[in-house]
């Protein structure tokens, strides 16, 4: 059996033969030509060598399938991790009560089944708050880890091919918990959520929570006008206050190191308002701080690295030892391009929020707007509006293609860019092409935000 992790975290064992007969369904849904080629039958016995080499081709393949926005988002697909996760961890099918926090630290209590996956819980959680069902859309379910000071750290966006229950309860800690959050970046969507008094009480909630936990910045007068507004019950003219404080609507993430501007320096990172805020610890102990802005990004990549055992040969190093990075290659100047690296447990986090940022760019872009970005279930299953599919980035091409216009013309404008092929990467890990997020946004860059 092969163990397959899902953002660092063991997620389900399956057998060859379920890997083959889930290509098989997927081949026979959408052609030969979409899927891509699967390792092999051998009628021998592999060797170790070989049972190595079948790994690694496997984890290609689920990686490829995972990438590809017709595949990856496919239910086949979604279903057969879904499955393969209750059944590793052998969690019968059957009713349960599971908590999900608030902002407010108040915990909803929701009747499910071990078997309903995120997209199920999402909805009952917001059946229970009376919110409604045009305001699912801007909230989304987050596991998170409870510090020793209360506040939390956020490990990952429950994602379609999970069941929540499963999740946090296969990780046998009681500090993981699944919150209740706003997924959006752009502040102006505030305005549809606080329509309804639920979607205010949730956003008020999680503005307080953000300001009591340091996460948005406010000065003496700031707070006292706050203050003020909280007597009051006045919460949209709280909330209309807060939007214009600094790091509203960031999700700031634990203590960390970057490379930038030079190696091992210690870091606090931000994610918000389509950028990452560092603030920087150089080695001289002075701080500094600056943003990186998501449309200056050509791409981005998360990368783990687990340091050779010096054990018997078989025995695997701690959880500890796992190293998780996220690089993106950022435009620092018209004719400069440099990788920033962040090594962090939450590196999949910060990829997942990044992503979210372009999405949101792109649908905006587009003219569409949140409510637009999920069709309603059909038969039973989520289906995705062909706007968020269009802006899934799939790998950046290793050169132009003649065909897609905004990517020949970005490269012409920048000239004295080279904009080298990402699978001739510069980087000491082997990393292919695959492995990469392109992004859209930094295809339509404009001079002005040169």
């Amino acid at each position: 059996a092969y163990n397959i992790h899902v953002n660092g975290v063991l997620h389900c064992r399956v057998r060859y033969s379920q890997l083959l007969g889930l290509h098989e369904q997927l081949r026979k849904e959408y052609g030969a030509n979409v899927v891509p080629a699967f390792p092999p039958k051998k009628i021998f016995t592999l060797t170790p060598a070989e049972v190595e080499q079948r790994r690694e081709q496997l984890e290609k393949y689920m990686q490829a399938v995972r990438q590809d926005q017709t595949l990856g988002g496919s239910e086949t697909f979604n279903s057969f991790l879904r499955r393969a996760q209750q059944e590793t961890q052998q969690i019968p099918t059957e009713e349960v009560v599971l908590e999900v926090l608030l902002s407010s630290g108040q915990e909803v209590k929701v009747t499910i089944l071990t078997s309903d996956q995120t997209e199920d819980v999402l909805e009952a959680v917001a059946s229970k708050l009376d919110l409604p069902d045009d305001l699912i859309c801007y909230f989304s379910l987050f596991l998170v880890r409870e510090n020793k000071d209360g506040a939390f750290s956020f490990v990952r966006k429950l994602q379609e091919f999970e069941l929540p229950y499963v999740s946090v309860t296969s990780l046998h800690n009681s500090k993981f918990r699944i919150i209740l959050r706003k997924s959006y970046w752009d502040s102006s969507y505030d305005d549809d959520v606080m329509e309804h008094h639920v979607g205010l009480n949730l956003l008020y909630a999680q503005t307080v929570s953000d300001i009591e936990h340091g996460w948005i910045v406010v000065n003496k007068e700031q707070h006292r006008q706050l203050k003020s507004l909280q007597e009051k019950v006045s919460k949209k003219e709280f909330i209309r206050l807060a939007q214009t404080l600094k790091y509203y609507g960031y999700l700031k993430f634990d203590p960390c190191l970057t490379d930038f501007p030079e190696k091992g320096c210690h870091v606090v990172v931000s994610a918000g308002n389509n950028e990452l805020n560092f603030q920087v610890r150089l080695p001289n102990e002075q701080t500094k701080e600056g943003s990186f802005k998501v449309t200056r990004m050509r791409c981005w990549r998360v990368t783990s690295s687990v340091p050779m055992s010096n054990g018997p040969s078989g025995s695997s190093p701690g959880k500890s030892e796992v190293k998780l990075e996220l690089a993106f290659e950022y435009l620092m100047s018209k004719d400069r391009l440099q990788w920033v690296t962040i090594t962090s447990p939450q590196a999949i986090m910060l990829s997942i929020c990044l992503q979210s940022m372009v999405d949101e760019l792109m649908v905006k872009k587009s003219g569409g707007s949140i409510r637009k970005m999920f069709r309603r279930r059909v038969n039973g299953a989520l289906r995705r509006s062909d706007s968020q599919q269009a802006v899934r980035s799939p790998p950046l091409l290793d050169s132009p293609d003649a065909s897609r216009e905004p990517m020949a013309k970005l490269s012409s404008k920048l000239t004295s860019v080279s904009l080298r092929g990402i699978s001739h990467s510069s980087s000491t890990n082997d990393v292919g092409a695959n492995d990469f997020h392109g992004n859209y946004a930094f295809e339509g860059i404009g001079d002005e935000d040169l």
